[in-house]
């Protein structure tokens, strides 16, 4: 029996929207694969010129202004070098894979900036280090669910080194902030620029 035309259009609409909720599933379900090795990577060093910098000072306000300024320009290292990478692959930072991503890191990221405020606030510095370790890896650990492998074992390397650091002496804190912030983000950087496309 010959189709009509009118046949041929409603099948190809049908067929039209079916591929379109595939398409939708499937990158609802896949994984933030944007995340950028050289971002990372930028981030270490960054760090390692902060901790550096930290040794040097005696004052702890003047420790905490310089780290605060290095989550800053973390923050935005990460973010641009981030949206490159997204951008050459073909990819959107508004994809509900990348806003997950994004929303399970802001969760702790906010814990941690409140408790930094509340216990500089009370003389406390000794404490940071350990909890802004420690809480980043949360983020990291979290967001990382809906991301590669590398990133959640990163999240979680930084929460043993927060654990670690705060029951450790407070004269460790310049290193632990060094190897964490420095050298986790160098090495897990590395491999994430090698392994999963820059």
């Amino acid at each position: 029996m010959p189709t009509t035309e009118q046949e041929l259009v409603s099948l190809h609409s049908r067929a039209a929207a079916d591929l379109h909720f595939i398409r939708k599933t499937i990158e609802s379900s896949g994984s933030f694969t944007s995340f950028s090795g050289v971002g990372v990577i930028l981030i270490g060093v960054s760090a390692m010129g902060t901790a550096w910098l930290a040794s040097l000072t005696r004052l702890p306000q003047d420790r905490l202004q310089l780290w605060v300024a290095e989550a800053v320009l973390a923050a935005t290292l990460g973010f641009l070098a981030t949206q490159k990478k997204a951008r050459r692959d073909g990819r959107n930072l508004g994809h509900p894979v990348s806003r997950r991503f994004f929303l399970n890191l802001a969760p702790p990221l906010l814990a941690g900036a409140v408790l930094t405020v509340a216990l500089a606030a009370a003389g406390k510095f000794e404490l940071l280090p350990g909890l802004w370790l420690l809480l980043y890896g949360t983020g990291v650990l979290t967001g990382g669910a809906f991301s590669i492998r590398a990133v959640p074992l990163m999240g979680l390397c930084f929460m043993v080194l927060g654990i670690v650091t705060l029951l450790l002496s407070p004269h460790w804190n310049p290193v632990m902030m060094g190897v964490g912030f420095g050298g986790l983000h160098l090495l897990f950087g590395a491999v994430i620029a090698r392994y999963y496309g820059g």
